[in-house]
């Protein structure tokens, strides 16, 4: 799984970029400001960085020719071409203004990490025994592939991306519904009830709990 740093101030572009991202399959991590930035670097290298350019302590000029090795996309609210230029030479992978569309970061993104080699291409989610390759929808624990419903491979991934984090059951609803868009309140419960069988099944453990009132979690705290 491609890991992605976010690197703005911003907190909440931090998060609609992180949540985006996560949604899409990659693992990310954050930092708000070029300070906290290059303290991150000095322990771990992602696959692709996100960076704005007005952060506080190193700005993201100053940040930028310290990065090694790892293709960065600047993501500015400054339009000069100038600017673009300098930052493009200076050894930025790519270029996006804010506000920008989604989609197209998400394919500058794709195109980036193709170029590096690092591309999610095959993007496998995993937690503990069990493993989800979101390309061939196929899940495994222990070796063994668990077949899965259309509805239940879409809760799982969307539980998968947000391990240990309780998620609501009307956002399992909005985010699967590009998958299948057939589940409703009602039917939920019986998809949940359906795949939590099959993992237990397979490993033995029940990773799906239902926290009253709210939603469901992946956890293996049952």
């Amino acid at each position: 799984m491609a890991e992605i740093l976010i690197i703005d101030d911003d907190q909440h572009i931090n998060d609609m970029l992180t949540e985006s991202l996560q949604a899409e399959g990659y693992a990310v991590s954050a930092a708000y400001s070029g300070t906290e930035a290059l303290l991150l670097l000095s322990h771990k290298k992602p696959d692709l960085i996100l960076l704005d350019l007005m952060l506080p302590g190193l700005t993201g000029e100053e940040l930028l020719p310290q990065i090694k090795d790892i293709p960065v996309i600047v993501v500015s609210a400054k339009t000069d071409t100038s600017d673009k230029v300098d930052l493009l030479l200076g050894g930025a992978a790519d270029y996006i203004t804010k506000p920008f569309d989604m989609q197209e970061l998400l394919a500058r993104i794709a195109v980036q990490l193709r170029k590096s080699g690092n591309s999610a291409g095959s993007r496998v989610l995993s937690f503990n025994e069990i493993s989800l390759n979101t390309d061939t929808r196929i899940a495994e624990a222990n070796g063994t592939e668990i077949k899965l419903t259309r509805t239940e491979y879409a809760i799982l991934k969307l539980l998968m991306q947000n391990p240990g984090q309780v998620v609501a059951k009307l956002t399992i609803l909005e985010r699967i519904s590009n998958d299948t868009p057939d589940c409703t309140e009602d039917s939920l419960k019986i998809h949940i009830h359906n795949l939590r069988r099959k993992l237990k099944t397979v490993t033995g453990t029940d990773y799906i709990s239902a926290v009253w009132g709210i939603g469901f979690m992946l956890s293996d705290k049952s």
